[in-house]
Parts: structure tokens; C-alpha cells; sequence
């Protein structure tokens, strides 16, 4: 049984789990772009259709990712419910700002408090941490599931970490 195009696209967004261009899709699907962009087309068409919580959408980089509608997010937050402390939530935006950021950076920005934080966004999986072969600190970046769960594609990098540490919190929220 041969797979309908705009099925096998269906398939690789749903199993990539990210955004993807029309070269990826076409590599992944072992065919042309032109080939690719029918049956994209076609997919986007049938989901315009149909009575779904999903929809494929058209980035603003020009990628497509297969993905809940914003209709459901009110779902997503009681499933899968983040409690993330402020402290904890700035922790991430400087990570995800200066991504990749090693973890002495972060921790001259944030302070010593960062430690956990960034234990506590590994364990939720906002954040991956490693070591490099040349290098004695950690280096942090954020994941996929932090831009899906945050519906970002990507993040402009106007702010640097002084910014960030200088945002303002309320006085009992600083850390």
C-alpha cells in the first residue's frame, strides 16, 4: 500500500516534533521540493477541513510544524500543569537568551541559587546540560520542549545577561 503524500508529511512532522523546512521534509520524505510543497499544501488544506484539535502552520521562518490549536491551550496548562517559581523562570529566560550559556556565567547573572534552578529545569526538560571536551563548566541550552512548550520557534537575542538580571521583580520574588 502506497502512502499519500501529504500522510507520510503528516507523519515526519508528527515524529520530528519540531518545525521543519521544505528541504528537510523533502529529504525525509525522499522526494523534491516542488513534490514536497503539493503535498504540504494538500496536508494544510486537509486540516483547513477538518473538525481537529491539530493544525499545520507556516512559521514566520518559513518552516512548518504540526501542532495544537491555540484553542487547546487552556488544555495543555491543566495536563501539563509547569510550576515554575520566578526565580526559576528567570534562570530560563537567561539561559534561553544567551543559549548556549555555560553554567559560571549563569551563575555570575543569577547567582548561587542558579545551581538548582538549573537542576530543576533539566528534570522538566526545558534545559539540557553538558559538558564540553575543552571546557570545565557546564554548558546549558534550552531544548525543544522549552519552544514547544512555550510556542516559540525561536528567540531574538536582543537582550544580553545584564539585561536579564536587571529585569524587575517584585522584592519578595528576587530569587
Amino acid at each position: 500500500m502506497e502512502l499519500r503524500l501529504a500522510n507520510k508529511i503528516e507523519a515526519i512532522l508528527y515524529l520530528k516534533g519540531q518545525p521543519l523546512s521544505i528541504a528537510q521534509l523533502a529529504e525525509y520524505a525522499g522526494c523534491d521540493r516542488s513534490t514536497v510543497e503539493e503535498g504540504l499544501m494538500e496536508l494544510i488544506d486537509d486540516y483547513a477541513h477538518r473538525d481537529s484539535a491539530l493544525e499545520v502552520v507556516e512559521t514566520v521562518s518559513g518552516t512548518y510544524s504540526l501542532q495544537l490549536r491555540s484553542s487547546f491551550q487552556e488544555l495543555v496548562q491543566t495536563l501539563i500543569p509547569v510550576e515554575l517559581g520566578v526565580g526559576a523562570l528567570r534562570t530560563l529566560a537567561a539561559i534561553a537568551l544567551r543559549n548556549p550559556i555555560t553554567q559560571t556565567e549563569l551563575v555570575n547573572v543569577r547567582g548561587s541559587g542558579a545551581y538548582q534552578h538549573v537542576q530543576e529545569l533539566v528534570e522538566l526538560g526545558f534545559v539540557r546540560k553538558r559538558r564540553p571536551v575543552d571546557g570545565r563548566s557546564f554548558l546549558l541550552d534550552v531544548t525543544d520542549k522549552f519552544y514547544q512548550y512555550f510556542q516559540l520557534e525561536q528567540l531574538p537575542h536582543l537582550l544580553t545577561a545584564d539585561d536579564v538580571q536587571e529585569l524587575p521583580l517584585p522584592e519578595d520574588q528576587a530569587n
